[in-house]
């Protein structure tokens, strides 16, 4: 089977790329609005680690693949612990273009293995990356927590 399980999600962000991108590779941004702890070398290669996310504090693990500063990243992505999403079974794609005066972020995840897994993603990214607009335009998103999911 092709790949059908894809999450695709945009958001318009009032801020410029180098703050948007800052936010989603400097740990200590990351931690602003999402997980409790982050490791992340921002380079083809380099780990991808974030633990403590979601109502259940897991643990994601992955490698980055592409570093284009300011405009993209691409990483493998999945759960330690995980059996239907293992660490680097997926890849998230970000795009980062300029818009509007601030940032449009344009986000794929791929390789998810199937419909609950792409719903259960889907649903993640929603409220993690309406933190981000929040928090990377100047804002505070408040305590994370998690997304509250029925399983």
């Amino acid at each position: 089977m092709t790949e059908p399980f894809i999450v695709r999600r945009e958001t318009q962000i009032a801020a410029p790329r180098a703050t948007v991108f800052a936010y989603l590779t400097d740990p200590e941004k990351i931690l602003s609005w999402m997980g409790s702890d982050a490791t992340t070398e921002p380079h083809p290669g380099g780990l991808y680690l974030l633990k403590g996310v979601g109502p259940r504090g897991g643990v994601a693990r992955g490698a980055f693949r592409e570093v284009v500063p300011v405009h993209r990243l691409a990483y493998t992505f999945g759960w330690e612990g995980g059996q239907e999403v293992p660490p680097g079974s997926s890849l998230i794609e970000i795009d980062l273009i300029e818009r509007d005066g601030g940032t449009l972020l344009r986000m794929t995840h791929s390789g998810l293995p199937s419909e609950a897994q792409a719903a259960s993603h889907a649903t993640g990214w929603a409220h993690y990356l309406e933190r981000l607009t929040i928090v990377a335009a100047g804002g505070d998103p408040g305590p994370d927590n998690g997304v509250s999911t029925r399983s």
